[in-house]
Order: structure tokens, then sequence, then C-alpha cells
């Protein structure tokens, strides 16, 4: 079984989600449409997986594909394929169905407090982490739900945490994916763009990851397991 994989940026980890994918004997075909590559077919995949990125889920002057990424998303859902899309994927998701995406108003960095809605209890995937629990983010924009969708977490800075379409078609606005190991790579590699979004964070690193970085790698795998279980 095969997992197609969108790359949005550079420097892209899979993080838990690609420990989640290895431990399944899944094997990937990653695409980079932002350099240049094409976007895979729903006929070749049992699902996709879309990563974040830099760039807003709007920039199309920049980036010309995002719109056709937003549609295979949806293609590959409505081809009853697994659909995962994580920050700039769960937002293009949005698009892809209808959503509306807002820009620059809802920032949130570092291991931030989420909470499953009530109608996450009972879903397959949200169901395997506890009603209130950190997780990473790192963004600055959000998204109004699509039509259909199933709300099933928020957070003080951002209602649209998560979310379902169908029965396997997901998109998180935290970055689930990024485990310690991504995180501290994130900080030195980005140090700028992270101080921006956090001043003093190159010092509170350490003490956070301290704090709420076992917890976040656990639930972000327990997630990642149960996306892959729905293949």
């Amino acid at each position: 079984m095969r997992i197609a994989i969108v790359e949005n940026t550079a420097v892209t980890h899979h993080g838990q989600v690609g420990v989640a994918l290895a431990e399944a004997g899944l094997l990937t075909d990653v695409f980079r449409p932002f350099a240049g590559g094409g976007l895979p077919d729903p006929g070749d995949y049992a699902g996709l997986v879309v990563f974040g990125g830099e760039q807003s889920a709007l920039d199309d002057g920049r980036h010309p594909y995002l719109p056709a990424l937003a549609a295979r998303m949806r293609g590959f859902g409505e081809a009853g394929r697994a659909v995962l899309g994580i920050c700039l994927g769960a937002q293009l998701l949005a698009r892809g169905y209808g959503g509306r995406n807002v820009l620059g108003a809802a920032p949130e960095f570092g291991w931030c407090a989420v909470r499953r809605r009530a109608e996450g209890a009972g879903d397959p995937v949200l169901a395997a982490v506890p009603e209130a629990f950190r997780i990473f983010q790192w963004h600055s924009d959000t998204f109004a739900l699509p039509p259909g969708a199933v709300h099933l977490a928020e957070s003080e800075g951002a209602a649209q945490q998560a979310f379902r379409i169908g029965p396997k078609v997901y998109g998180t606005q935290f970055h689930f994916e990024a485990n310690r190991a991504v995180v501290a790579h994130w900080s030195r590699a980005f140090a700028a763009q992270a101080e921006a979004m956090a001043p003093g964070w190159a010092a509170a690193h350490p003490a956070e990851a301290a704090a709420h970085g076992a917890a976040a790698d656990a639930a972000g795998l327990a997630l990642a397991r149960a996306w892959v279980g729905l293949l």
C-alpha cells in the first residue's frame, strides 16, 4: 500500500506521522509542488498527507499550485481515500471543501493547550488523546470550517484545531507530527522566525520541552497511529 506525501517547504519533517507510517509498513512517495513537482493522483494511492509550510493557504501569486492542491485534497476525499492535512495542509483542506481562510488572525506558537470537543470523544482519531492535551503549534492563520465538517478540537488561540469530513478526511491546525527532535531542529534552523513568534523562545525552549515534550510526543504518535489505522 502506498501513501502520497506532499511537502510545502524545503525543510519538512514527517516526525510522528512518519513513524506511524513506517510501523505499518506503508510505502511513501513524496511530492514537492513548491519546487516544481507535480501532484499525486488518487487512483495511485490509498491516502494523502499534506504537511505545513511558511506560505499562507491563499498565497497563489507566489505559489500558483495551491488551488490545485486544495482541489486535489478534496479529490482524494471524494475518491474514498484517507486524507490528512496538518497546519497549512488543514487550511488548504478547508479551502478545498469550501471553507474560508482567515490570514493573520490566530497566532499560536509552542506547546499549546488543545481541548477535544464532545464530537471528538467518539471520533476514531481524536479519541486517541485525552480531552485536554498539549501539542506543538506554529501558525498565524486560521479558517472557517467547511460545510459539513465535524469540529473535533479547539484552543483559546484558534477555535478550528481539528475537523473531519466524512469518515477518513482530517485536518489539524496543530503540528502533532512535531516531536521534540523536530521542534529542536526548527528552533535552531528558524531561530529568528521562532523568536519573532515568541520572544525569548531560545531561552525558554529547554524548559518548555522538558515540561511538555514527552506528553506531546505521545499524543502525536497516538494520533498518527489512529489516522494510519483508517487505511
